[in-house]
């Protein structure tokens, strides 16, 4: 009893020198988090109501939460009673390992500085890029965000895309849709074109500028190839490029111009 009572007396000591710190740390956690969350809200309706473009403003908005959690996290630690000083002279002797171990993170993040200082894109761009195609959802301090047409999120990093080769479709303010429809060599070409630019240019998501055209692109082995191209908005890409090729083959089967087609050939064997 004598040795239980001892065990409970310690306890007391130690709920009573370090129940109060816990509890102001577990308060200063919630109170700043809540101040944290509040201050980004009030920036973030500042820089809405500003110039601020919308991939500067997420970014430095991410950045400033972490920067202000890490803080939170130190003041935390230092209500617990950790020597702050002994804390960071700790981080500070692990640097470097941590620096090597995080190269990638390093580069991701400093990718994600060039990108805002010389915006190869912007949310909303559509753009292609390691291998990716889609629009730019978000670029946060280490990846960017994008959604590609088949509506799956492909999270890149920012060090890659940074390095590496980019195309923005949607930097021109236009793009050029790329089409080919063959036709049969005894078929008027000239009619064949005129055909398949009514088509262009009865389409509303169709520019007239750049005007749409309708060249002969080759001479195949079984057609003649004409270059359907015609020219709209970045976010309409996938419509035209799907009406143009549907509305040629109505239009020429309407016109009666023959769509060549593979025909098999079937090679018996003597027996």
């Amino acid at each position: 009893m004598e040795e239980a009572q001892i065990w409970w007396d310690k306890a007391v000591d130690f709920a009573a020198d370090y129940g109060p710190r816990v509890l102001g740390a577990l308060l200063i956690w919630i109170i700043g988090a809540w101040v944290i969350k509040r201050l980004v809200r009030a920036l973030r309706r500042m820089m809405n109501k500003s110039t601020y473009d919308e991939s500067l403003q997420r970014f430095l908005l991410n950045l400033l939460t972490w920067a202000l959690r890490v803080v939170l996290i130190l003041v935390v630690i230092q209500k617990l009673g950790v020597d702050v000083t002994t804390f960071a002279a700790v981080i500070a002797a692990a640097g470097l390992a941590v620096g090597l171990a995080l190269q990638g993170s390093l580069s991701n993040f400093a990718g994600g500085v060039l990108i805002m200082i010389f915006k190869p894109y912007r949310i909303g761009d559509l753009i292609e890029a390691q291998g990716v195609l889609g629009v730019v959802r978000d670029i946060e301090i280490f990846t960017t965000k994008l959604s590609t047409p088949q509506n799956k999120l492909a999270i890149v990093p920012n060090g890659a895309m940074a390095n590496g080769n980019i195309i923005n479709y949607t930097a021109q303010g236009k793009i050029r849709v790329d089409t080919v429809v063959g036709i049969g060599y005894g078929e008027d070409i000239k009619k064949a074109k005129e055909v398949l630019l009514e088509v262009l240019i009865s389409n509303p998501r169709v520019l007239q500028d750049p005007a749409p055209s309708v060249n002969v692109l080759e001479l195949a082995d079984s057609s003649v190839n004409l270059a359907v191209r015609p020219f709209c908005q970045p976010e309409d890409y996938w419509d035209v490029y799907f009406a143009t090729y549907e509305g040629c083959k109505l239009a020429l089967d309407k016109a009666g111009i023959e769509i060549p087609y593979p025909h098999s050939v079937e090679i018996h064997k003597q027996g």
